[in-house]
């Protein structure tokens, strides 16, 4: 197949209208999508002017009724409510939450018998391997507290590395309400 000028012309009027090489291709017939490519690249052509594809419907999901209430995740203690006092109208203010207490992980390296502490070549492996500073700065050492055998920290550095995996919320009220509208949508297409 050869490109003639009325092929070229062509391709030059279906290419500004917006359809893709595989329309062209088929309309202009005897000529891949490929072909139809190469050649817009020769030509130089610039960018369509509108796209092919048409627009796509946008889906939208009812919002909820009720708002969402966050849980916490780890037990949390309420403090009682405040009273109101009679003088004046508003009531102290409360925080709903008591703030966690973070255990008691010791953040200081513990020195070897010589007085200096472990580097990554006085480390051994019955020593806590948790890092401490800046790799970058000379103070750089590990914890070098003891360690359980097999296990690369101590307990207190170990409680912060393994932690237990947080069991996954599916929200049941939105993966609900999509597939509702999903499925109003199929109806009213059959």
């Amino acid at each position: 197949m050869a490109w003639t000028d009325d092929r070229v012309e062509t391709l030059k009027k279906l290419w500004s209208e917006g359809l893709s090489a595989s329309q062209i291709a088929k309309q202009l017939g005897g000529v891949t999508r490929n072909a139809v490519i190469g050649k817009v690249h020769r030509l130089g052509l610039s960018g369509r002017a509108t796209p092919s594809r048409p627009p796509q419907r946008r889906v939208t999901t009812p919002k909820p009724t009720q708002a969402r209430v966050a849980k916490p995740s780890a037990p949390a203690q309420v403090k009682p409510a405040a009273k109101i006092d009679a003088t004046s109208a508003k009531p102290a203010p409360v925080p709903a939450v008591a703030e966690r207490v973070a255990p008691s992980i010791p953040v200081e390296a513990q020195p070897l018998p010589n007085g200096e502490y472990a580097t990554v070549l006085t480390l051994k492996d019955s020593m806590c391997k948790w890092p401490i500073g800046d790799p970058a700065d000379a103070t750089f050492r590990f914890c070098g507290r003891k360690s359980q055998p097999g296990h690369a920290y101590c307990d207190a550095h170990a409680s912060m590395a393994y932690q237990p995996q947080q069991k996954r919320k599916r929200k049941t009220t939105d993966a609900n309400s999509v597939l509702d509208a999903l499925g109003t949508g199929r109806r009213a297409n059959v």
